[in-house]
């Protein structure tokens, strides 16, 4: 097994122990995305793709991270001593989704990696550097590999693509249409109180001629 291509993509934030995010390819047939260089106390070293650690609500039985003091759905107060500690007795937060198991290919990885961070590091003080790691969100769905690799999937049995899956040309394209409110029902012109039918002549009560129950009744 080769490392045949490695991907860079320097972080924004220098002060920050994240250095970089790396993607590696093995024997031009399987990527490994979202691996992190971290720069330590011995210098840059390769973290591997990672997910958060959950525990079940013991009333609701709901996944939640092992930092959350709550539940995320009953409000649950939750054991603050349940993620499992390692040898240290640091408790276990992560689990690597993708990792090697032998020292040899963890160096392997390790060095290949490091070196190619370094380069980048020289490549990016150049005019018009451009990053080569791509995002999941830079993906072109219409690119030839994609649609041979789409092709095989089909022909093993997989869903056909749908007409709306991959534009007919160049990657897809946010719809930026702006949706109006429902305008209101139109409304009648407004009247003032004292130009109303009605209004403008005092009404009094019968018999009174201005005492106490001025204008209150009228036939």
């Amino acid at each position: 097994m080769r490392i045949t291509e490695v991907r860079i993509k320097l972080t924004e934030e220098t002060d920050d122990r994240l250095q970089a995010f790396c993607s590696i390819t093995f024997d031009d047939a399987f990527v490994v995305r979202d691996l992190k260089i971290i720069e330590g106390t011995n210098g840059p070293f390769v973290a591997m793709p990672s997910r958060k650690l959950t525990a079940h609500c013991p009333r609701c039985r709901s996944k939640n991270h092992l930092r959350a003091v709550y539940c995320n759905q009953c409000g649950t107060k939750q054991d603050a001593d349940r993620a499992v500690k390692d040898q240290d007795g640091r408790a276990k937060l992560y689990a690597d989704i993708a990792h090697p198991i032998n020292s040899e290919c963890r160096e392997m990885i390790q060095d290949r990696v490091v070196a190619a961070y370094r380069q980048e590091r020289e490549l990016s003080r150049q005019p018009g550097y451009v990053s080569r790691y791509e995002d999941d969100f830079d993906v072109d769905f219409t690119g030839p590999d994609y649609l041979a690799s789409r092709r095989d999937e089909e022909q093993k049995g997989a869903p056909p693509l749908a007409s709306g899956d991959a534009p007919e040309k160049g990657p897809a394209k946010r719809d930026h249409t702006v949706v109006e409110p429902p305008s209101a029902e139109p409304r009648a012109p407004h009247t003032p109180v004292g130009k109303q039918p009605g209004h403008g002549k005092p009404r009094r009560a019968k018999g009174d001629a201005g005492g106490f129950g001025f204008g209150i009744l009228d036939d």
